[in-house]
């Protein structure tokens, strides 16, 4: 499962708190959870090359 938005906001988004604590109790319990930082690696990727080429 993959998810723009942090954990803590499904609750929020999904409407039923209570559920959503349930759920996520159930799905990370024997889980293995990634958190990537706010900068893609395509972006990096890019940024990169435009920097190699002399673009602006």
């Amino acid at each position: 499962m993959t998810s723009n938005r942090p954990v803590d906001d499904w609750g929020k988004l999904l409407g039923d708190t209570a559920a959503v604590t349930a759920l996520l109790d159930r799905l990370l319990h024997h889980a293995h959870v990634l958190k990537c930082g706010p900068r893609s690696w395509r972006t990096k990727v890019h940024t990169d090359l435009r920097a190699e080429v002399g673009v602006r």
